[in-house]
């Protein structure tokens, strides 16, 4: 599927789980030498940082930025080897008495963070006036708005499944074929002589380096779903430089970060149980069935329509996975009623109009068409991608989420889909065979601990109810853990909310922590609508009934910069 949106944004404890990470960790050999920096040389902390035009659009709404291209060491580990990496960074300078500086990451791993702070400032200027927002291309990544696309992984498509995939055929050739995939990329990425250094560890320090270069005595922190990670893992390597830190969307931070892969299954498929397919109930009643059973068997129906068009089972199911943005109902909304009304043999009826918009928009610019004149053709045809010689598979993903701790074998994950799929069929017959975490054989260089206590007091996480993409259990285990509160936001379906939701709630929480100390205890924040609907329809869910803040009501309509931010930001972090 190609899509379009405006340029200038990127474009995704209990104690028996604590035990099984103890145990993970002791079934790997002694780390070797390198788990600590050595000092780092004037080189790199004496550079000069000169700061200029940046090559990424800005797009209306956003503040513009300038940046700049440090030099890191290719291995904090032994700076002095002399092999460097070059590293892009983004400034929008505070407009008023200058804070300090907050650096903002949008979550992966792999997104690329410079036109990032451009767009959160011009969202929340009010913080802007008091900060700094810094951007960063976390090394791995490339520069963005350039050719370089960084690290990038070439998988010969030989090696690749040549025929349609069903993860619900559990036949031995079915279960072969979809694990060449996952081994084909771990293969090619660890090729690469880079992959062993693009790590959470090493970006971290590449996130004090740009401190000292900044030339403040602390660095706070804003990241989405994997930059929770990355931010947690900062503050645990750098507790005396880390600032404040707002985690939204959050990992369990204190465990496994591949435990939020793999929890996709279950949280995908709650939310599209739970709120996405009762939403296709109200809005597309005529087109779908006026009621979630109906969707569900209608969805199923156009399963095998699809799939007698070209659109494997597997690409088909891949349509409802992940989906923590509008954007993507959207347009499975679009896919779903132009399928039925062909299958059906009926022309597509008018959609409410308060999504009209929306629909026309994206169906045009993923399928070709607007939604009135839109068909099964044309679905498969914005689906299709013309396989090259090589796929390039970006490379920081899966050697961050696969290089940062141990990882779990094929065999396990293996198991893993046998147990998800009977319960989460929409992914859960797919991830386990797919994982490439499963055949990487680079053991971790380096060990990343948990938050200290003595940075604890300077941490909030904001989490989503229904977020399929960092599940709400995630977020839970890492604050019970971490001892740091939750804002739970009810009912919110979406992945990102600071910001990106336009929940006056969760950004008055957030401001007030950031720019008069003071920060929430755990509470709730009412959620808002869903697209198209004026009110929330409640959905019982993990957040446990208390105390619900009182807000403002949401502004009606939402500005172009947060509709784009928050669909590249989902997209980013929708990718396993």
């Amino acid at each position: 599927m190609i899509i379009h949106p405006e340029e200038g944004y990127y474009v995704k404890k209990k104690t028996a789980s604590r035990l099984l990470v103890a145990a993970v960790l002791l079934a790997v050999p002694a780390m070797p030498v390198g788990t600590a920096a050595a000092a780092t040389p004037d080189r790199y902390t004496g550079q000069q940082v000169t700061w200029g035009a940046c090559p990424f659009h800005v797009a209306a709404g956003a503040k513009p930025a300038e940046c700049a291209v440090i030099t890191v060491p290719r291995d904090w580990a032994n700076p002095v080897s002399g092999a460097d990496l070059s590293v892009s960074i983004s400034r929008v300078a505070a407009t008023g008495e200058r804070l300090g500086a907050l650096l903002v990451n949008p979550g992966g791993p792999g997104g690329e963070g410079s036109s990032l702070a451009g767009a959160l400032a011009g969202l929340e200027p009010s913080v802007n006036e008091r900060y700094d927002f810094i951007g960063m291309d976390p090394r791995g990544t490339g520069h963005e708005g350039t050719a370089d696309a960084g690290f990038v992984c070439q998988v010969p498509t030989g090696r690749l499944p040549q025929g349609p995939l069903d993860a619900r055929d559990r036949s031995v050739t079915s279960i072969a074929e979809h694990q060449k995939t996952p081994r084909a990329i771990a293969e090619a990425c660890q090729s690469n002589a880079v992959a062993p250094y693009v790590t959470t560890w090493q970006t971290a320090h590449d996130m004090d380096l740009i401190r000292t270069l900044l030339g403040d005595e602390k660095l706070n922190y804003l990241g989405y779903s994997y930059g929770t990670w990355l931010g947690a893992k900062y503050a645990s390597l750098f507790p005396g430089s880390a600032g404040k830190v707002v985690l939204d969307s959050s990992v369990d931070f204190e465990g496994r970060l591949q435990a939020d892969f793999e929890a996709f299954p279950k949280i995908g498929q709650r939310q599209t149980d739970d709120v996405f397919v009762p939403w296709l109930s109200r809005q597309f009643p005529a087109q779908l069935g006026a009621s979630p059973a109906a969707v569900k068997q209608e969805i199923e129906r156009l399963r095998a329509f699809y799939a007698g068009l070209g659109v494997t089972p597997d690409q088909f199911d891949a349509l409802f996975t992940g989906n923590g943005n509008e954007t993507r109902w959207i347009l499975d909304a679009a896919l779903l009623v132009a399928g039925a009304a062909q299958l059906d043999g009926k022309s597509i009826q008018a959609p409410p109009a308060a999504l009209a918009g929306q629909l026309d928009t994206w169906s045009a610019a993923a399928f070709g068409k607007p939604l009135a004149q839109l068909t099964g053709a044309d679905v498969v045809a914005g689906l299709a991608a013309a396989e090259p010689d090589y796929r390039k598979v970006p490379g920081t993903r899966y050697a961050v989420a696969c290089g940062d701790q141990p990882t779990m074998s094929a065999d396990w994950y293996k198991r893993l889909s046998d147990r998800q799929g009977p319960q989460y069929p929409i992914y859960g017959w797919a991830y386990g065979l797919t994982e490439p975490c499963g055949f990487w054989s680079e053991r971790p260089r380096q060990v990343l601990t948990e938050l200290p206590r003595e940075v604890a007091g300077n941490v909030l996480v904001i989490q989503g109810e229904f977020d399929p993409q960092t599940g709400y259990e995630q977020a839970r285990s890492a604050v019970r853990a971490a001892g740091v509160p939750l804002v739970s936001v009810d009912d919110a379906a979406f992945h990102g909310q600071y910001a990106l939701g336009g929940n006056p709630c969760v950004d008055g929480m957030v401001n007030v922590f950031l720019l008069a100390n003071s920060r929430p205890g755990s509470v709730t924040c009412p959620g808002v609508p869903l697209p198209g609907e004026d009110r929330v329809f409640p959905v019982a869910g993990p957040v446990a009934s208390g105390h619900v803040a009182t807000a403002d009501a949401a502004a009606a309509g939402d500005p172009a910069v947060r509709v784009a931010l928050r669909h590249s930001i989902g997209e980013l972090n929708r990718v396993r």
